[in-house]
């Protein structure tokens, strides 16, 4: 049996390989109550009401990871980078929806640092589609006449980015000073010019910083148990400098769920974000947003300091586009 982590089929994957045709499917999935709120409370999130957007794609997750560990699966699982998402959600699925979640690949394309596939989910209710998204995974590996990149400038596995330490401005250039409570995430800053809730801004946006937020550093394995993503870059910065990280790193899917919450997320219907950086536990981030003249909404999640790394970039709207 051929090992999903094998190098070797790296080259096979960049030569053209097929994409196994299975789609993984779970009938009547329906959400825990409690380890749905205690998702909500993490991600900032109302832990009432119909499940947060992102949460099918925690529903999904087993089933992703079980069909990119098949051995037919041409790209090795460790290491793999998430580097993109999208979310459409059709209509809100409430915690006694018994949906079917189902899972298949999809995409498989060359990419500059090495070989991307897409990994799609969908949720339906009485055969109806209510749910769908689209995760990018890249499996970085030199690419003929390209020399492999020294620095990455995605989030490493399994969706995991984040931010640097440092002490988080909040607007107006106070530093936010306090700590998240243990079942809910961290929260600052009052919210700026061109926050969520102001009219939409004219011409290209320009991101107001709305708050800030101190990441603690146990905030990898609070997410993992509510999500069940234990992969041990976010969990202990002993487990994370395994994989040449300093300390442990923010589930990108944290740092994505965090920015929505912030955002009217009931209204919510389609988001999207690239994962363009980790963020180091513990640490701190700014979380900016604006609205375009189209009515969509784009938010950015960054550091601090003088010149900012930027972790995550998005864009968030209140209908879904038509097919």
């Amino acid at each position: 049996m051929a090992s999903p982590f094998r190098r070797g089929a790296l080259p096979r994957a960049a030569e053209g390989a097929r994409l196994p045709s299975a789609r993984l499917a779970l009938p009547g999935a329906a959400a825990d109550p409690s380890r749905a709120a205690v998702y909500a409370r993490v991600c900032g999130f109302d832990t009432t009401g119909p499940l947060p957007i992102t949460y099918p794609h925690v529903l999904g997750f087993p089933l992703a990871m079980r069909l990119m560990a098949g051995r037919g699966f041409p790209l090795p699982v460790l290491g793999l980078v998430h580097t993109r998402i999208e979310i459409t959600r059709h209509r809100d699925i409430r915690t006694d929806d018994r949906t079917e979640i189902s899972v298949h690949a999809t995409g498989l394309r060359p990419h500059r640092r090495g070989t991307e596939v897409t990994m799609v989910t969908e949720a339906r209710l009485d055969g109806e589609l209510v749910w769908e998204s689209g995760s990018r995974y890249l499996s970085r590996h030199p690419r003929p006449g390209r020399a492999e990149g020294t620095t990455a400038d995605v989030t490493p596995a399994r969706g995991g980015a984040g931010g640097r330490s440092g002490a988080a401005p909040a607007p107006g250039g106070r530093a936010a000073r306090r700590s998240p409570a243990d079942d809910g995430p961290a929260k600052g800053g009052a919210p700026g010019p061109g926050c969520a809730g102001d009219g939409p801004v004219q011409g290209p946006p320009l991101l107001d910083e709305c708050a800030s937020w101190l990441l603690p550093a146990d905030l990898g394995r609070r997410y993992g148990a509510a999500s069940g993503d234990r992969n041990p870059i976010h969990l202990y910065a002993a487990t994370a400098r395994a994989f040449g990280f300093p300390r442990a790193i923010a589930h990108g899917m944290w740092t994505f769920a965090r920015c929505l919450a912030e955002r009217n997320p009931r209204e919510l219907r389609r988001a999207e974000a690239e994962f363009k950086a980790p963020v180091l536990l513990p640490g701190s981030v700014v979380y900016a947003t604006a609205d375009t003249d189209t009515g969509d909404g784009v938010f950015e999640l960054r550091g601090t300091g003088r010149e900012p790394r930027v972790h995550l970039i998005g864009r968030t709207a209140t209908s879904v586009r038509p097919s």
